[in-house]
């Protein structure tokens, strides 16, 4: 088998999840280096709730939320959004290269209002923490600020309170099954399903190149820091989408089957990351550091909560939508009307939430390396709470298998 097949296979099937999210550290190191901004994406979809209230008639100009979150430019012109076009470029390749597109509609209405309530519930909870599950976790506890160890213990507590709500029958699926009396064969046309999945490679293909492309001409015109954003995009989209990494599912399904291994992963990828910007930091890039106060405790836990009814954070909205999951465009709508909520309501509750209360960079109040050790201490922390919780629900499950018998 030569090279380009060897390679195609690899693109077409799922990567293990743990050496994805350990890349996805490191590439957010390099992606701070270079651009001097961390990996995130509801500030833009943020300045799009804006840009649609200006569209309508709307004046912001005195909104103090978007003054924090900059409107100037647009999608094209901004870091944050050009990575985001590299990352649906890449979500988009993934998606065809996996032959994984397919328009599928939500099961019920109550999957729908789901979507709808649990992403504006997410898009309020990521702003009023000042990130999501990026911002304010993969990428901001290796900052060194301590409103993402507030916003992460929170979104923790907030996922769990989502399980045990989505849980009550209200929530379940009416779909009834139906038990048949024989086999219904399969109708399958192989000749017609493999010039599909040619045409879904092709098509991932030119979009994976198209942006490409993009990147490349970006730089040679002069805006090496857009092009480059938009390259990493690419390779964080194209890695979350064949990956499946997924940070609802990550600290959900602990709490519902027991599994921990893609939160180990995100802890993991996180180790990796934080002497990698402590390494910036010392070499003068400036980190990005939020305030410490109930804003991040009420926003993690409002968002672990949201993320949870919703079915989708951030990330997993975006490959899951390409995909043809009409629920997950519903959810990433709702994102971008909670978070303009958020920058509505700013004004009246920053002042006692937020920007009275101080922003706490580890790296100062404890040293420089005593902050890199406290960092690691809480990381190490974080790594026991997981496999604390998924022993627990393993021992319960083992309880109640021990007293049905």
């Amino acid at each position: 088998m030569n090279f380009i097949e060897e390679l195609k296979k690899y693109l077409v099937s799922f990567w293990q999840p743990v050496p994805a999210v350990i890349a996805l550290g490191v590439l957010s190191v390099y992606y701070f280096g270079i651009t001097g901004t961390y990996w995130a994406v509801t500030g833009e979809f943020t300045r799009w709730g804006g840009h649609a209230l200006e569209f309508v008639g709307v004046d912001i100009s005195d909104w103090g939320y978007f003054k924090i979150m900059h409107m100037e430019g647009n999608i094209f012109t901004r870091v944050d959004g050009v990575m985001i076009i590299g990352m649906f470029a890449g979500v988009i390749a993934a998606a065809f290269w996996g032959n994984n597109v397919k328009w599928r509609m939500p099961a019920s209405k109550i999957r729908i209002y789901q979507a709808l309530i649990g992403g504006i519930i997410a898009g309020f909870g990521a702003r009023l923490g000042m990130g999501c599950n990026l911002a304010s976790l993969f990428t901001g506890i290796p900052q060194f600020t301590a409103h993402a160890w507030f916003f992460t213990f929170a979104m923790i507590a907030g996922v769990y309170l989502g399980v045990k709500v989505t849980q009550l029958p209200f929530f379940q699926s009416k779909v009834k099954l139906q038990k048949l009396s024989c086999s219904i064969p399969i109708q399958s046309n192989e000749g017609s399903d493999a010039d599909k999945v040619k045409q879904f490679f092709t098509i991932g293909t030119f979009v994976f190149l198209g942006m490409m492309v993009w990147a490349i001409y970006l730089i040679f015109v002069g805006h090496e820091k857009l092009g480059l954003a938009m390259l990493f995009g690419g390779a964080f989209g194209l890695i979350i989408a064949k990956a499946q990494v997924c940070f609802t599912s990550a600290f959900r399904d602990i709490f519902t089957t027991g599994r921990s291994q893609m939160a180990r992963a995100i802890v993991l990828g996180m180790l990796v990351s934080s002497i990698g910007i402590f390494s910036y930091i010392m070499i003068g890039v400036p980190p990005k550091i939020m305030w410490a106060g109930p804003n991040a405790i009420i926003g993690g836990a409002l968002f672990g909560f949201g993320i949870v009814v919703a079915g989708a954070c951030e990330c997993g909205w975006m490959y899951r939508a390409v995909e043809g999951q009409i629920h997950f465009w519903i959810v990433g709508v709702g994102n971008v009307i909670g978070a303009t909520l958020l920058a509505f309501v700013w004004d009246d509750i920053s002042g006692p939430l937020a920007t009275s209360w101080p922003k706490i960079n580890l790296l100062e109040s404890f040293g420089n390396y005593g902050g890199l050790l406290m960092n690691y201490a809480l990381l190490a922390l974080l790594f026991l709470l997981v496999l604390k919780l998924e022993k627990n629900y393993l021992k319960k499950l083992k309880g109640n298998a021990n007293n049905e018998k």
